[in-house]
């Protein structure tokens, strides 16, 4: 009766041919000996179709007999319970990993191919962001790992890194420019969303069977609630006069575009001055995060607007210095608002400013929704083209009360102009 040991294994000669011996104590365990004399233990088995199959346990030299004879009878065990370890090894071989995944998921992305709100490809800006998420955070943190092995414990582990700043770094993206990456709740509720995403793809796609997202709470959604009241708003019109003289015109009027529109900062620093009808009273803009958007401006927006001397480019408030728009404005705002004595205060602060003070004048919510281009709520361009005249009106209320409360007055932007 043969059992493989340390003794007889290293007795056994190397022969013109490869060629094996079998193990009497532990059956379908092999070592098999090639003619270079290097020495290696295998499990040899038949799946139940009656299929030959050998799996390597490892070479001899680098685990010891003993250490081969268990490994063999975990996996001949398996087989005796309706497993084929060979095949599970090779299937695992030939499983797609996260990064895969999502190189996959941004190649259609980029093409148009994955939809984002009201059923419209991403816009640009979304695509950037998605590709920062996914290579500052998910590859990162689960890039190597495979899809099939990939369960809710993960998931929550994913969402709990990011939360506590696993994944914070400083990357440099250009000569002059860089990425400061934070995590923190808010970044792990967005870059998990995305996440499950793409994990709805690789099921669409057939490389998973089920969703290891689906169910997996995500962080709380810290709603912002700072707004500015009367008091506030006077400092910010005080700190804007005084900015007349130190900063760019493109920072003056562009807070106060903000300001009187609710609109985003991105809207305004890449407004074109073929989206303003002065006709009509609206910005008709053709990329936003909804898509395209209809918003109703007032009379303090259309005399802000004035300020802004003509040129040649096609945007309101054009780059310094070279083509494009300007792109100095959020910096120029928090410059603004640290000059008002706000250290919290953000373009995104004035945007909420405006939908609240909409509120205090009991608008209702559907009317402060088309105001601020939001798709909620049950508001759709068809029913903000029907209220164009009453959203006008509700708007022009808005931005005179906001205005009132800056103390500025209409005629001081005549004078501006004029000037």
């Amino acid at each position: 009766m043969v059992r493989l040991t340390k003794t007889l294994v290293d007795g056994m000669e190397a022969a013109a041919k490869p060629y094996y011996v079998s193990d009497d104590d532990v059956r379908g365990f092999r070592v098999r000996i090639f003619p270079s004399g290097t020495k290696s233990f295998w499990a040899c088995y038949r799946t139940g179709a009656g299929t030959p199959r050998r799996m390597s346990l490892g070479r001899y030299g680098a685990i010891t007999c003993d250490e081969a004879r268990r490994l063999a009878k975990v996996v001949l065990g398996n087989v005796a319970g309706g497993e084929d370890p060979v095949l599970e090894r090779r299937t695992r071989r030939n499983s797609m990993r996260v990064s895969e995944l999502c190189d996959l998921y941004l190649a259609d992305m980029k093409k148009g191919l994955i939809q984002g709100k009201r059923g419209l490809p991403k816009q640009d800006s979304t695509i950037a962001t998605d590709i920062g998420r996914v290579e500052r955070h998910i590859k990162p943190l689960l890039g190597t790992r495979l899809l099939r092995d990939l369960t809710a414990t993960d998931m929550r582990g994913f969402v709990r890194d990011i939360s506590r700043g696993a994944t914070a770094a400083t990357q440099k993206t250009k000569p002059r420019g860089k990425s400061i990456v934070r995590g923190g709740a808010g970044a792990a509720r967005r870059t998990f969303g995305l996440l499950s995403g793409i994990l709805s793809f690789a099921v669409d796609r057939g490389h998973l069977d089920r969703n290891p997202a689906l169910g997996v709470r995500r962080p709380a959604d810290g709603q912002r609630t700072r707004r500015l009241n009367g008091e506030e708003y006077k400092k910010l019109g005080d700190a804007i006069r005084a900015a007349d003289e130190i900063e760019c015109w493109q920072v003056v009027v562009g807070i106060k575009l903000i300001a009187l529109s609710g609109c985003r900062l991105g809207e305004i620093a890449k407004l074109r001055w073929s989206e303003v009808d002065h006709a009509q009273g609206c910005l008709r803009l053709q990329k936003t995060k909804e898509g395209q958007s209809l918003r109703p401006i007032g009379d303090a927006f259309m005399f802000a607007l004035s300020e802004a001397p003509k040129s040649s480019s096609e945007f309101v408030l054009p780059g310094v210095g070279r083509d494009g728009y300007f792109r100095e404005l959020g910096k120029g705002v928090k410059r603004l608002a640290q000059g008002a004595g706000f250290v919290d205060v953000t373009a995104h602060t004035l945007r909420h400013s405006y939908a609240s003070v909409a509120g205090d004048q009991n608008f209702s919510i559907s009317t402060i929704g088309a105001m601020l281009g939001h798709t909620s709520g049950g508001v759709t361009a068809k029913y903000v083209h029907h209220l164009d005249s009453l959203l006008r009106a509700a708007a022009n209320q808005v931005a005179n009360q906001i205005l009132a409360q800056m103390q500025f007055r209409v005629c001081e932007n005549e004078q501006a102009k004029a000037a």
